[in-house]
């Protein structure tokens, strides 16, 4: 037994070495450049193969072969990443999500490399680089870890590259490379990639799809080491490493049998979904979404009459043999899935070929035992629907590139512990539909499917749920102020695309006539996410179009052409916009002179020209059927006590009380706690101690949207507008989900009060000035008819006439019954409109 003991802990102390060789890797990448590469798995198998071809296919010396692989190889591949795809990137200052998108068209473009120069096929012949000895496999790992920690502790590029870490603007004002520090980054991290690639292959499946996979799932011990520590990041992977080798002497009887089978082989799987969703995430909130699309319109019809065409295509011409034709609007329904979650929700979504993989499988299940083909499909989209519920719920707080992880995590759970396992998929076969046996007439009925999902969906992105799940993409924060219940908008979006991911799934394998669950693969799944933000995640025409190229591309005798293509597309989405976005698109009429109508301050126009100031009008009185009913509940904060994480307190028993139709003022220097109590109050943020109430009643642990439905309504010192939304739908949005709904006239007013009832509000709010931008978040916040109303530093970006109009505005609005409460650093302002200030110092109001 103690020798048994002692083996399984040699074999868990090598894969737990392995695995700290990416963790090493992904935390050093991560740190010095921001990104989370998602790739390493690829470039871990691109540098394993390289070996075996040095080695064994042209005769190379191991010791040589291998030190061309480590030393050239491998970083020379980071730092053609750093080149070619991430350096662009940070230039750009695009956010986290767009750079994950990148690193996994890396990872799928590598992934298409393999199979078009080895085959598909997995190799079983690869050199042994440090033989069987963990110990010397876990020598080289601490000493790789002492020797990272070391060079960041005691030298000038260790110095460097902390300063880019802490703040990379300033260490680039400071005179530091940060291009150089982020290049070496991605060198070592490619480096540490290969290792684990060259380490991992003779004991693992090398092919294109199990390695990176199996990287990927590491991606656990950095989670744990909330990419930062690395003696953390160390440990975590041993004792993981460890504790999956020692399940494996557990043979329990009946059920529970293979389930501790398969987790004692992929307990690192487990390992990243529970680090993912209980610790502390990475990224932040709203800040890493997908971005919203570039340009905004409907597709022309005579596009979609010619796609129309081509689909029906395979009806009229094709022999009876429709093998490849059938599986493009089964694999449609499956992308249409993540033009809910990621195109319109704007969530990074890497799990759905798990629930495409569930449909068939639940499909096969009912049908195996006697229920007809179109019912079981119909049964099983629901119980995939109630899937994504329970996997949904607890991501849904997750965000950007947390939420990422959650979502692979799950995706590869699934495929691991249910897809690919005997006790659920063994005998099973999947036939199709009575009367629809033959192609012809099986490919017409998921024409029928597939056109209904579209019809739903772009029912779903006109109304008020879609212009909602819109403001979810743009500003997460921005539509929780305006009243959008972001949780249960998530869990609808995550739900829906779990059900058309399966209904998409079930057709895919009713008409391959199998259950196959490389079909659903999650590797396939990000190929799948790859295809759709290439094209345009937001598009209608994405799904048909992708599915057509997924499957023709690799239809020939080129396996892997798809992934090549797609892969490559989304590693330069830094230079490559999406792809749809270059067809001809039917716009709303805009005026570039109307688009600034109301606009007080200098605008440019088409040519950078400044065109004249217009005078600015008096603002209109708010009309009597806008004011709030009487009398107004009155917002109040008692004690309010609320210390940062590291022990900072920003609020030191606060207490405020803001009365009705009178206009307060929060004025200090920075770092006093204004901007902490506004939150506070707007529910943002939870004080520790003390109190918030509305007339009364305890709001302190309602969220922000919950608030501004009660009528306390708030804007941003940083812009908070949906920029693909029009400045019409974007006030719309404040009324449909505000304080006083289904009043569409309380939109038309809002518009006439800040001066955007003309052309202007055709306009999408990505194409406007400052100024006019300030007047749409206002008029948003209005059109809800708060009772009280929370302004984050509203002259911020405003020249003077922009400044004295809103004054007016302001003044208006408390007259005619309004509480107002503004932040604000500028005194003019202040001394204008206030009737009470109040002056805070060191997280107290002092005056």
């Amino acid at each position: 037994m103690a020798s048994l003991t002692y083996d399984l802990t040699l074999a868990g102390l090598a894969v737990g070495s392995a695995a700290a060789l990416t963790g090493i890797g992904l935390i050093v990448t991560y740190r010095s450049t921001g990104v989370l590469n998602m790739a390493q798995g690829a470039v871990a198998m691109i540098c394993a193969y390289v070996l075996r071809q040095l080695v064994v296919v042209w005769g190379w010396p191991l010791p040589v072969g291998a030190l061309v692989t480590l030393l050239v190889v491998a970083p020379g591949v980071g730092l053609v990443l750093d080149r070619g795809v991430f350096r662009p990137l940070a230039r750009r200052e695009a956010n986290p999500a767009r750079s994950l998108v990148a690193s996994i068209g890396v990872s799928v473009l590598l992934v298409g490399v393999a199979v078009l120069v080895w085959g598909p096929g997995a190799r079983d012949d690869v050199p042994v680089l440090l033989g069987d000895d963990p110990w010397a496999q876990l020598g080289a790992v601490v000493a790789l870890a002492g020797l990272v920690g070391a060079v960041t502790r005691w030298t000038r590029f260790g110095r460097e590259l902390r300063a880019v870490i802490d703040n990379r603007p300033l260490a680039v004002l400071s005179g530091i490379d940060a291009d150089r520090v982020a290049a070496a980054g991605w060198a070592f991290g490619s480096f540490t990639a290969g290792l684990t690639g060259v380490l991992l292959a003779p004991y693992v499946r090398l092919d294109p799809y199990g390695m990176p996979l199996l990287v990927m799932e590491v991606i656990a011990v950095a989670v744990i080491a909330r990419m930062r520590s690395l003696p953390v990041a160390v440990l975590a992977a041993l004792a993981i490493g460890v504790a999956q080798a020692q399940l494996t002497r557990l043979h329990p009887e009946g059920w529970a049998g293979p389930l501790v089978q398969a987790l004692g082989a992929n307990l690192f799987v487990v390992a990243l979904l529970v680090a993912a969703l209980v610790l502390p995430g990475i990224g932040g909130k709203g800040r890493d979404a997908l971005p919203p699309p570039v340009r905004s319109g409907r597709v022309p019809g005579a596009v979609w009459l010619v796609v129309g065409v081509l689909f029906l295509l395979p009806l009229g011409f094709a022999g009876s043999d429709l093998h490849t034709a059938i599986q493009v609007p089964a694999l449609a329904v499956i992308l249409l899935s993540l033009v809910v979650v990621a195109g319109r929700g704007g969530q990074i979504a890497l799990g759905q070929a798990a629930y495409a993989g569930l449909g068939a499988l639940f499909t096969a299940l009912l049908t195996a035992r006697g229920v007809p083909g179109l019912l079981a499909l119909g049964l099983a989209v629901p119980l995939v629907g109630a899937a994504g519920l329970l996997t949904g719920w607890p991501a849904i707080r997750r965000h950007g590139l947390a939420l990422a992880l959650v979502t692979l995590a799950t995706g590869v759970a699934v495929s691991r512990f249910v897809l690919t396992q005997p006790y659920a998929t063994a005998g099973l076969s999947l036939g199709r539909p009575a009367g629809f046996s033959d192609d012809r007439a099986f490919y017409a009925l998921e024409l029928v499917v597939l056109a209904g999902c579209l019809a739903l969906v772009a029912a779903l992105r006109r109304g008020r749920t879609g212009r909602a799940l819109a403001a979810l993409r743009d500003h997460e924060p921005g539509a929780e102020a305006a009243g959008v219940a972001v949780p249960g908008l998530k869990l609808l979006a995550f739900v829906l695309g779990a059900a058309l991911a399966a209904l998409g799934g079930g057709l895919l394998g009713m008409g391959l006539r199998a259950f196959d669950p490389e079909a659903y693969d999650p590797v396939r799944g990000l190929l799948w996410f790859a295809a759709v933000l290439v094209l345009g995640a937001d598009s209608l025409l994405t799904p048909l179009v992708a599915a057509a190229l997924l499957t023709t591309l690799d239809a020939g005798g080129y396996a892997g052409t798809a992934a090549l293509v797609l892969g490559l597309l989304a590693a330069l989405t830094a230079r490559i916009p999406p792809l749809l976005d270059l067809l001809p698109r039917k716009t709303h009429a805009r005026e570039t002179a109307g688009a600034t109508q109301g606009h007080h301050g200098p605008a440019e126009g088409p040519e950078g020209r400044t065109r004249p100031r217009r005078p600015a009008p008096a603002p209109a009185r708010p009309p009597a059927a806008a004011r709030a009913p009487a009398p107004v509940p009155r917002l109040h904060a008692h004690g309010l006590t609320l210390t940062h994480p590291g022990g900072v307190t920003a609020l030191d028993r606060v207490t405020l009380d803001l009365a009705p139709s009178r206009i307060t003022a929060l004025v200090g220097p920075n770092g006093a706690g204004k901007s902490t109590l506004f939150d506070c109050l707007a529910g943002t943020l939870h004080p520790r101690e003390g109190r918030i109430t509305l007339d009364g009643a305890d709001i302190t642990h309602r969220s922000a949207h919950a608030r501004t439905r009660l009528g306390v309504a708030r804007t941003f010192q940083r812009l908070a507008v949906f920029p693909s939304l029009t400045v019409e739908e974007n006030v719309r949005i404040g009324e449909e989900q505000g304080h006083v709904r289904k009043d569409p006239a309380a939109v038309e007013r809002s518009l006439r009060l800040l001066g955007l009832a003309g052309s202007v509000r055709h306009a999408a709010a990505a194409d406007l000035p400052t100024g006019t931008l300030r007047r749409v978040e206002l008029a948003r916040a209005l059109a809800g008819q708060p009772h009280t109303l929370l302004l984050d530093e509203p002259a911020a970006g405003l020249d003077a006439a922009e400044t004295a109009a809103l004054a007016r505005v302001l003044a208006a609005l408390a007259a005619d019954g309004l509480t107002v409460l503004v932040v604000e650093h500028d005194p003019d302002l202040v001394a204008g409109i206030a009737h009470t200030v109040h002056t805070m110092e060191g997280g107290r109001i002092v005056s």
